[in-house]
């Protein structure tokens, strides 16, 4: 098992009991039966992972033994901070430039109708918690995976910088998902520099202005950069899903599976009328 999966089992068993002693949304019922759910997926997964690693480790490979990507073409070596500070100095670049990637990446997901079918699978979940990080599509992970190689091939990241960057990506994504009640000066704290559940809670609302927002994986920052951070005090409020296909006839693996072959929309192709009648779902819950 590797060292970010180690990780995120380690966290993933830490936030199901702090959501089940302090949890920020009351009264959830069959919280078994959607973890399950979510895990299924999860291990789908990971089954297919372990098919494509080669993929990511060849392209790792590949960018260190021919000097490719940009980590590669830095002038660190002739500065003053030969040594420690200089791979440090890298690192930090490579988990920026990743994260930058994932934000870009997650963005798409959203605009793109085609990648929406996939990832649309993640968003109608009806409740969130910690589960609901693992649950995606298997055809999302594999165009991620298809398209991760190139990224790392123009990076030139390292095994020891990506596995880095996965466990603590792991670990956050966990975190903002789970349904733990953090208080809120810490929250007000964390939020300048990684994404806590205040924001993504918010990215899972079924209004779409909403949902297109709070793209950001690891760091907030890009956000706030890019004009897509939101905020909103009334976090009890929010209603999740996507309003299409987050039913509980939906809920089930075979028909999860088969979502991304239904008619759907992605959010930017919400019109004003949806975005109105999503509001008013969600002031009337």
């Amino acid at each position: 098992m590797t060292p970010d999966l180690i990780i995120g089992l380690i966290v993933l068993t830490a936030l199901l009991v702090l959501e089940g002693t302090m949890p920020f949304y009351l009264g959830r019922e069959q919280r078994l039966r959607h973890g399950l759910r979510n895990g299924t997926l999860a291990a789908l997964n990971g089954a297919l992972g372990v098919l494509l690693a080669p993929l990511l480790l060849g392209a790792i490979v590949f960018a260190e033994q021919h000097g490719i990507g940009l980590l590669h073409w830095l002038p660190l070596d002739g500065w003053p901070l030969h040594g420690l500070l200089s791979a440090v100095l890298t690192l930090a670049l490579a988990v920026l430039l990743f994260d930058l990637w994932m934000y870009a990446w997650h963005r798409a997901n959203h605009e793109i109708p085609f990648l929406w079918r996939f990832h649309q699978v993640h968003h109608t979940d009806p409740a969130m918690d910690a589960t609901t990080a693992l649950r995606f599509h298997p055809g999302e992970l594999l165009i991620s995976s298809l398209l991760n190689p190139l990224v790392i091939l123009a990076l030139g990241m390292g095994l020891t910088q990506l596995i880095l960057y996965k466990s603590v990506m792991l670990a956050i994504i966990l975190f903002h998902h789970s349904n733990v009640r953090v208080p809120s000066h810490w929250d007000v704290r964390l939020r300048w520099l990684i994404v806590p559940p205040s924001m993504h809670r918010v990215h899972h609302s079924r209004i779409p202005r909403e949902t297109n927002s709070n793209y950001g994986t690891v760091f907030s920052f890009w956000d706030r950069l890019f004009g897509s951070f939101r905020l909103r005090p009334d976090l009890q409020q929010i209603v999740f899903g996507t309003g299409h296909h987050d039913e509980p006839a939906w809920q089930t693996l075979p028909r999860l599976l088969r979502l991304p072959l239904a008619p759907t929309r992605t959010p930017t192709q919400y019109s004003e009328q949806d975005a109105t009648l999503g509001a008013a779902t969600h002031v009337s819950r």
